[in-house]
């Protein structure tokens, strides 16, 4: 029976046994299995948490929340930490004050990354941006490709890839050309000479837009006199596709057609010309 007692001692005695770090922290062997066997708890919570909010969601929605919530939990990992490292006697305003300067320099370090990551939640709740979406950012277009927490993949029209700061759908004018719907407007301008029978030009306009497999009949095209140009005659055909992403090719064979019937039916487009009027001064 004393032996028993001796050994629950010895036990008692190293859970007891604190090891000082420095005048105002000290912590003992038994806070530290007390803080193990917290993060282990805290962690099973977490999982199981995670597992009841994501049963119901879509999968697209699930990876979204997942990623969410991996950042969320180291959160909560630093306040629970906090709490218990003073529950058991820590002194944690003291750890904060001997690394005020370490902990300013890191804040300022991590500013932008911050705001990224606080970009990326709004962007993942609210749901501005989906995967697939036709975007223009800063006069760059793309094809939204994946949506992280700090960074947006985005493949552009010539197949590059654009990693883009979160931050910057925030501080600058996005322009989201499938957002109401996959179907976009496009248009191709052309001019034509002044005196050009512009009822022909306007059939035309009309029949080189409707050939193109691409473009869509409903909504109807359009043929638009815009204005009365320096040396031209100014139309804009507007039309409709279901692919913005790749509306350059259609819009190039378009073109290739307007004058191809232009040459056929003998309408010049011009180029820019001036007059140069020359007065000589008599003495």
């Amino acid at each position: 029976m004393e032996i028993i007692i001796n050994i629950i001692d010895k036990i008692k005695d190293i859970f007891n046994y604190t090891l000082n770090l420095s005048s105002d922290i000290h912590i003992s062997i038994k806070g530290i299995l007390l803080i193990l066997v917290i993060l282990v708890f805290t962690s099973f919570l977490l999982k199981m948490i995670r597992k009841l909010m994501t049963n119901n969601l879509p999968n697209e929605d699930k990876v979204k929340f997942v990623t969410l919530f991996s950042y969320g939990k180291w959160f909560i990992y630093v306040v629970i930490l906090l709490v218990t490292f003073q529950t058991i006697g820590v002194n944690v305003t003291a750890i904060f004050a001997a690394s005020a300067a370490l902990l300013v320099g890191i804040g300022l370090a991590l500013q932008t990354l911050i705001q990224d990551i606080i970009s990326g939640v709004f962007m993942i709740v609210d749901k501005s941006l989906h995967i697939g979406d036709v975007i223009e950012v800063e006069g760059r277009m793309g094809k939204v490709e994946e949506i992280n927490l700090r960074t947006t993949r985005i493949i552009t029209i010539d197949n590059r890839v654009l990693i883009v700061p979160n931050h910057l759908f925030l501080t600058n004018s996005l322009y989201n050309y499938t957002s109401n719907s996959e179907i976009t407007r496009e248009n191709v301008e052309v001019g034509v000479a002044y005196g050009s029978d512009l009822q022909l030009v306007k059939k035309i306009l009309h029949q080189a837009v409707a050939s193109h497999k691409d473009v869509l009949e409903l909504p109807k095209p359009v043929v638009l006199f815009m204005d009365f140009g320096d040396s031209s005659l100014n139309f804009k055909v507007a039309f409709s596709v279901k692919d913005s992403f790749n509306a350059r090719f259609p819009k190039s064979d378009i073109r290739f057609e307007i004058d191809r019937l232009f040459r056929e039916n003998n309408i010049q487009i011009p180029f820019p010309q001036r007059d140069l009027h020359i007065f000589q001064d008599k003495k």
